[in-house]
Parts: structure tokens; sequence; C-alpha cells
């Protein structure tokens, strides 16, 4: 039995993602210069720099993420850029959070400064600095908010702090994304 494979006509070959047009709000100034592209608004400047077979255009509020190319990464590459484009337009507008809990007998957390003072139960606390763009808050001594324009460096500090202490897998104590599932190993039973 021979298998049949269906290569679809090239118009179809677009990223489903890629080809939905951006609204850009009013407020938020779009600067396209050669295969860099730049939005600027009420809550910061980002830069984003396109590979050389996608193009942006700019058409009134509306901002459209193009391909030249019909190869498979230049396909796979349309989407995505169409996505960190918005991303950045989302941001400059409303900014982005990613909210962490902290679990556990002792553990907790307080701001020094701009940066975290997480103690951990280590033998010495941890400070965790507040990189370039972004902020942090506090909500009592077990929740964090990790707030920045940039989506990328927001998710990767959140991450980091998680491997701070991340989540052990009998009590779940740690520190976790809110509202993360943990999944819990069954301890050691006594003898009978």
């Amino acid at each position: 039995m021979e298998k049949t494979v269906k290569t679809p006509e090239s118009k179809h070959n677009v990223s489903r993602i890629g080809k939905s047009p951006i609204a850009v709000p009013a407020g938020v100034k779009v600067n396209i210069s050669g295969q860099t592209v730049e939005v600027e608004g009420p809550k910061g400047k980002l830069s984003q720099v396109l590979p050389e077979n996608i193009t942006a255009s700019l058409d009134g509020n509306v901002m459209n993420i193009a391909c030249s190319s019909d190869e498979l990464k230049t396909r796979a590459q349309h989407g995505l850029m169409r996505t960190l484009v918005a991303n950045m337009v989302e941001g400059v507008t409303k900014g982005f959070v990613k909210n962490l809990e902290i679990v556990g007998v002792g553990y907790k957390v307080a701001m020094k400064g701009k940066d975290l003072d997480l103690s951990m139960g280590f033998s010495h606390p941890c400070i965790f600095k507040a990189p370039a763009g972004i902020e942090f808050a506090v909500d009592g001594t077990q929740k964090i908010a990790v707030k920045g324009i940039d989506k990328q460096l927001v998710g990767q500090v959140a991450a980091n702090i998680r491997m701070i202490r991340k989540p052990e897998p009998y009590k779940g104590k740690g520190i976790r994304y809110a509202g993360e599932h943990i999944i819990m190993k069954a301890g050691k039973s006594g003898k009978k």
C-alpha cells in the first residue's frame, strides 16, 4: 500500500497566523526601516529584526507581515515573526505580568529596593536583582508578580525565579507559577 502525500498549492502554503493582520492601537508609533520593526507606546519602546525573506508593511493602523519565499523554514518563521511583532504591540500598550506563588513553611519573599529578597530554606537569603525593563511586585510574603513590556523577558525572569527552588514532588513546597498543577508522588509508607 503506497502512501500519497498531498502538497498544497503555494497560495495555501502561507502560515494562518502569519497572514492575519496586526491592529495598531491609537498612541502606538510603528517605524519600519529595512528589516527592523520598532514599536513605541505609552509603556516603552521595543524593536525586532525580521529575517531576510519576511517583510512588514503598515497600512493606516494595520500592520501586515508577509513572506516572499515558499520554503518550509520561511513559512515557519512567518507565523513566529507575526506573533513576536503582535506581542511587541501588546507589550508597549498593556504590558505583561507573570505571577508566582511560594508554598512552604518558612518560605517567604520581601522587596529589597527594586530587588527580591527570597528566604527559601537555604543558609543564606537569595537576592534576585531586577533586570533592565522588569519590575517586581510582592503581595504579602507568598506572591510575586513579574511585570514588563517584553513578553519573552518576563517569562524568562519568572522561570529563573522558579529555578531558585522548584516545587518538590512530595509536598509541593517551592516556587510555582500561579495556578500551576504539581504532580505529586506518593511518599514512603511506614512499616506495619
